[in-house]
């Protein structure tokens, strides 16, 4: 079953199959991906770990998707990691069980973070500890004002694991960082803003439209370039500037041969022959390449 079909189905929690707990459209060059466990809040279960692989799995090289949302099904985005089937039921099958669920979880997450295709993520709710793990994968995060953002781990007993404590340190200041994790205390979407943790809050109503205009503004780009840019984009902040240099010059010589539609030199000729446009106002034409 391709994720295009697989629908959105109101069951009770006993009643919902693997496959019913990710739910996925495709309209217009964007996947529309949708953690669908509305009813718990869309906490992130093996289950649900094992059905977002393949849904990622199956949309990353589709010709008919240049960039993929990631949000969810009622009121939450991701309320985090389900305490009773990812943390209670794995750890009862010992440390064979924990190692499992933990790879379920993290493998999806990496495949995110290096995409093929841009990623946004449309906090449209709840998101909590372990869905800071998908918040840092995609590549943009833009939530509604009335979203709340926590790490909730130091309130039952446990540090902010999986990623989370990382998360907190790699996209906020260190002071708010810190206060964010040993309190406690929840983000709304706007101070979410403020701490760096997305892009930008709209007002609820406006969300989906606002992210629909970014990600057919990042469609019109060369898909190839924005795939380069945003693994350079992570990769450069653990290497020294020099490091960093050479690394560029490389990946730059390494897309003019990969990029089948030479957008490089179609760009150039659009600006200097054609004078159809400007690089510092918007994009080339992709499609007379």
């Amino acid at each position: 079953m391709r994720p295009s079909d697989l629908p959105v189905v109101e069951t009770t929690v006993n009643e919902r199959t693997e496959a019913d707990t990710v739910a996925c459209t495709v309209r217009d060059g964007i996947a529309w991906v949708r953690f669908n466990r509305p009813e718990k809040r869309n906490c992130m279960s093996p289950k649900l770990n094992r059905q977002m692989l393949r849904v990622l799995t199956d949309l990353e090289f589709r010709a008919d998707v240049g960039v993929l949302v990631l949000s969810g099904e009622g009121s939450a985005w991701s309320a985090g990691m389900d305490l009773k089937e990812y943390f209670r039921e794995s750890e009862s099958s010992g440390i064979a069980g924990v190692r499992q669920s933990q790879r379920e979880a993290y493998a999806w997450w990496e495949r995110l973070r290096w995409f093929q295709k841009v990623t946004i993520a449309m906090v449209n709710g709840w998101c909590f500890g372990g869905g800071y793990g998908p918040l840092f994968a995609c590549d943009l995060a833009i939530c509604s004002d009335d979203a709340q953002f926590g790490l909730s781990e130091i309130n039952w007993g446990i540090l902010p694991g999986g990623g989370a404590t990382k998360v907190a340190a790699e996209l906020m200041p260190m002071r708010k960082a810190m206060y964010h994790a040993l309190l406690g205390e929840n983000l709304t979407g706007r101070q979410a803003e403020a701490a760096g943790l997305v892009n930008e809050s709209v007002p609820a109503g406006q969300l989906e439209s606002r992210v629909t205009e970014v990600a057919n503004r990042l469609l019109k780009k060369n898909w190839e370039t924005l795939k380069a840019t945003k693994d350079a984009m992570r990769r450069v902040r653990e290497m020294t500037y020099d490091n960093a240099e050479d690394y560029l010059i490389r990946a730059q010589e390494a897309l003019n041969w990969h990029d089948k539609s030479d957008g490089r030199h179609e760009g150039m000729r659009q600006f200097l022959d054609e004078k159809v446009y400007k690089p510092g106002l918007g994009e080339y034409d992709k499609t007379k390449a």
